[in-house]
């Protein structure tokens, strides 16, 4: 006979399980290629291998996981999550598909853990904190992406004044815009230069340069660069110097680094202020009254 403590442990048993099995689910369903990717290596290894029952197979799963993902997910949710990974810089290994996937898989577990937890002792705070923590979960692929493009925009910034100098003095030497972005993307090595490099790859392939321009502005999202983009496409519109536009902005963008580095350090004292209150203070406060309390809690003792 099933005591009251039982079927609650057999539950929890049987849900834990579930929800154990449920990302391996996840992921044997939505890690497969999407429609683009197959087409896109279809066409890259077209005549170098002939075609097998493996390529016949990826070509049978194509649209499976859009159209799951596009099934379960607002497109709102798609499109800033798209938007999100180009500040990024789209890493390879978080694809939209997988992030989407990823959203469900994690806000489901939370959520039937949140569900468990509050089952076997209902209360505010328990159901508050199943709620914040499915919450979280669902939205911990958009954080992570959010962080890593708040880390990419900042060192764009930083890179922007060295780089701006390096295509000043290649435009000064004779060598046009274009093979000046050239040379300071063949020279660097951060995500400025993967941007100018795509950039460029883009007017190669028949984009227009202003179209070009704009799109490297508004992928990268940093508020110097698309000043920087919007001069440089004045200066194309109505003939004006490149090179002058250049030192102009380089010198500019060397300014503002100089001030953003001397705001930061007016900021210091402000932030000191509270470890300095929370934490020194009061283990000062101890060790230099400390004695004296005592010496007066002994002495009114007596």
């Amino acid at each position: 006979m099933l005591t009251p403590f039982s079927v609650p442990a057999a539950v929890l048993a049987a849900a834990l399980a579930v929800a154990l099995a449920v990302p391996v689910l996840g992921w044997s369903l939505f890690a497969r290629p999407g429609a683009a990717t197959v087409q896109a290596r279809d066409n890259l290894i077209r005549g170098l291998a002939p075609a097998g029952p493996a390529v016949s197979a990826q070509r049978s799963v194509p649209g499976r996981l859009d159209r799951l993902t596009g099934w379960l997910t607002p497109h709102g949710t798609v499109v800033r999550l798209n938007r999100l990974a180009g500040a990024a810089g789209r890493p390879a290994a978080w694809p939209v598909p997988k992030l989407v996937a990823a959203k469900l898989v994690l806000g489901l577990i939370a959520g039937s853990l949140g569900l468990l937890v509050v089952g076997g002792g209902p209360s505010t705070l328990t159901a508050g904190m199943a709620i914040v923590v499915t919450t979280v979960a669902y939205f911990l692929p958009e954080l992570l992406l959010y962080s890593r493009g708040q880390e990419r925009q900042k060192a764009i910034q930083l890179e922007l004044p060295d780089t701006l100098d390096q295509m000043t003095i290649a435009v000064e030497a004779g060598l046009g815009f274009e093979s000046a972005m050239a040379r300071a993307g063949a020279n660097g090595k951060g995500p400025l230069a993967e941007e100018l490099v795509r950039t460029l790859q883009d007017i190669a392939v028949g984009q227009p340069r202003r179209e070009a321009y704009l799109g490297l502005a508004d992928r990268t999202g940093v508020q110097d660069l698309r000043r920087f983009i919007r001069a440089v496409v004045q200066a194309d519109q109505y003939g004006v110097s490149i090179a002058d536009v250049l030192r102009t902005q380089a010198q500019e963008m060397r300014l503002k680094r100089r001030q953003r580095a001397e705001e930061k350090a007016m900021q210091i004292p402000v932030k000191v202020i509270f470890p300095l209150i929370l934490c020194i203070l009061p283990t000062l406060f101890i060790v230099l009254l400390g004695p004296a309390v005592m010496d007066i809690v002994a002495t009114f003792s007596k």
